[in-house]
């Protein structure tokens, strides 16, 4: 019989939630002296502003663009949300369209932004979660004058990657007026390859707390200045009022130097995909298992080797986790921003069965994660399903 032992040893697979902080640099970046605010013009001030532009350098050197695109916000969804609400000021009635996989902030952020008038439109993802350029292509044939693309290049659910940089062929070879291509990065920094400036992406959203950082912290890329819906303040160029989080850009500037650049990003990958692979083999084998999407077994390299998406028969997955839990691993049933939702957004775009989606766990790995944490969570679920 199943019981929680709260004494026993924690195992955490819920990386795409939410990683494990990488103390040695917060440690570091915790420099209680620079509590000045950066707008000041006292000395104070001043040493705060320096560190905080030290910390956009940083950041600029390894995503490879120009210190002045960055602009500090409090994470993935405010960068998101300030891209896509800057439609409402745009001339015209050009319509914003985004996948039907996108996080939250932005699938949300389109229901408020039709409310208010604007038009929107889905683009229809594949079987795998992602957006192909065909699909993308007959989107523009269907909405016509389109001026904003929304898409994800590592969805937070499956995993699955999208080749942003086809997707920007598409937009190129599109007749009509300029669009914008937002991309949100947020699973991809520092666990897959990423080209802001080859992909010729317009803005871009990136998190700190997804790859060691700490939470309240991430970054707005911005191709070009664009107008938004919010201010106050003037900080950021007035991209994003308030006073800045010296501390947190530092130790987003020094999470992205220790675990984005491209070397470190290889190695990384290749010791996830090579964990990831024997944890898909091995549940695939089970009898109750199904890995969603089903065909990711054939098409490894086409999804994120950190985020896999599975579901046993007849169990549901709040029940799952919970059961999981209780022997002490960490997983969930989705999104840590969606999980008050019972449709699983993400799953029923891909054409994912309602059975299937109540039955759905999503289970993460980060850089810490170990072939022997695998072989524990392979055990601990058939003594789950021994029981359920």
């Amino acid at each position: 019989m199943l019981t929680k032992d709260s004494s026993a040893k924690r195992y955490y697979f819920d990386w795409a939630a939410s990683a494990p902080y990488d103390g040695c640099i917060i440690n570091q970046t915790n420099n209680l002296a620079l509590f000045g605010n950066p707008s000041s013009m006292h000395g104070e001030g001043k040493s705060a502003k320096l560190a905080l532009e030290d910390a956009r350098a940083r950041c600029a050197k390894v995503l490879n663009v120009q210190p002045e695109t960055l602009f500090f916000t409090s994470g993935g969804t405010e960068s998101n949300s300030i891209a896509l609400f800057s439609n409402l000021f745009k001339k015209g009635q050009g319509r914003i369209i985004s996948s039907g996989a996108e996080h939250s902030s932005i699938r949300e952020g389109m229901d408020t932004l039709e409310r208010m008038g604007k038009p929107t439109g889905r683009i229809t993802v594949d079987s795998e979660g992602r957006v192909t350029p065909d699909l993308l292509a007959k989107a523009f044939a269907k909405y016509g004058e389109v001026r904003f693309v929304s898409c994800m290049a590592v969805n937070n659910e499956t995993g699955a990657v999208t080749d942003i940089a086809s997707l920007a062929d598409v937009i190129r070879k599109n007749s009509g007026a300029p669009v914008h291509l937002h991309c949100d990065l947020v699973q991809a920094a520092g666990k897959i390859p990423i080209d802001i400036h080859g992909w010729q992406i317009d803005s871009a959203s990136i998190s700190a707390h997804k790859i060691g950082g700490p939470r309240g912290i991430g970054l707005l890329y911005l191709r070009r200045p664009l107008e938004v819906f919010y201010s106050g303040g003037g900080q950021e160029s007035g991209v994003r009022g308030g006073t800045e989080n010296t501390q947190g850009a530092l130790a987003l500037a020094g999470c992205l130097e220790k675990y984005a650049v491209s070397e470190t990003v290889n190695a990384e990958y290749a010791k996830a995909d090579s964990r990831w692979n024997k944890l898909i083999t091995s549940l695939s084998a089970m009898e109750r298992c199904t890995v969603i999407p089903k065909q990711r077994a054939q098409n490894a390299r086409g999804f994120s080797p950190y985020i896999l998406q599975t579901a046993f028969k007849d169990i549901p997955g709040e029940v799952m986790a919970r059961a999981l839990d209780d022997m002490g691993f960490a997983v969930s049933t989705g999104s840590a921003c969606s999980s008050s939702s019972p449709e699983r957004p993400v799953l029923l775009a891909m054409g994912i069965e309602e059975k299937l989606r109540i039955e759905g766990i999503r289970i993460s790995q980060g850089y810490s994660t170990t072939d022997e944490e695998i072989d524990l969570l392979l055990e601990a679920i058939a003594e789950v399903l021994k029981f359920l």
